[in-house]
């Protein structure tokens, strides 16, 4: 059976629940980037195809700044996917997000130093447009659909994504607050990569803690233990959000290669 999906769920492995996963197979893709994080489960999900992939590995044995992103990006587009959530635990840098809050990002700052940005490294140059780096679609679909169910949630905001794997020290903490709402390590490259391959990429952000910034150090074992109570929205959330994504897309994404090339 040749296994294909529309939709791509990238994230940790408990994101994924058996109970509501009608699980058809599983995918092991050659790329020419290499080797994705783990096989990718292949099913249906309210009535919707579907493809999980643990972004760390089932195992999480890889940290952020050795994920192999665009061999996970390419796998997706190779099993037929042209609409990605992506789930990722969050610091906040503002008190008006606290822990326990889901955040749909909107836009992003990069700080990271050391991956592989692009597909296009070689032959003619492509300048992709990241104006609008989350497709404002899945954003609506998203928003939409947080907005019935009973949890704190934030329609916009702006992430920074630093290399990890450590946290930020205090000094670093108080400067990315003044120009962004949450922190992480993982958005970035995915969603440019998605966009280079013309998919639908929006981020699902699930605040663990408050960055240091809060006088408070981070503590992995808090971090957790909020997380695991997150996994419930996240999970409600995306599972009201999948049928109501759109066949047809009219945002800007299916098209974002079309005046790159130089």
């Amino acid at each position: 059976m040749t296994l294909s999906a529309d939709v791509g769920i990238i994230g940790g492995s408990g994101v994924y629940d058996p109970e509501l996963f009608e699980k058809q197979g599983e995918a092991s893709l050659h790329t020419p980037y290499g080797r994705t994080s783990d096989h990718i489960d292949v099913g249906v999900l309210e009535g919707v195809k579907v493809a999980f992939l643990a972004r760390h590995g089932k195992g999480h044995e890889y940290p952020p700044h050795t994920v192999n992103y665009r061999a996970n990006i390419w796998a997706m587009k190779e099993l037929g996917i042209s609409s990605i959530i992506a789930t990722a635990a969050v610091g906040s840098l503002k008190d008006e997000l606290p822990p326990g809050t889901l955040v749909l990002p909107d836009q992003y700052i990069d700080f990271t130093k050391l991956r592989h940005y692009t597909y296009f490294d070689e032959g003619r140059t492509h300048h992709v447009s990241m104006a609008d780096p989350f497709c404002a679609t899945l954003r609506q679909v998203l928003q939409e659909e947080a907005g019935k169910l009973d949890f704190p949630f934030a329609s916009k905001g702006t992430y920074v994504c630093i290399e990890g794997p450590r946290f930020s020290t205090r000094a670093e903490s108080r400067m990315f607050r003044q120009f962004a709402d949450i922190i992480g390590m993982t958005l970035v490259p995915e969603c440019q990569l998605a966009r280079e391959l013309e998919m639908c990429y929006g981020g699902l952000a699930a605040v663990t803690d408050f960055d240091v910034w809060a006088e408070k150090p981070v503590d992995i074992k808090e971090i957790m233990e909020v997380m695991a109570r997150n996994l419930t929205h996240i999970k409600d959330l995306i599972q009201a959000s999948l049928p109501k994504i759109p066949d047809h897309r009219d945002c800007e994404c299916p098209e974002a290669m079309k005046f790159a090339k130089v």
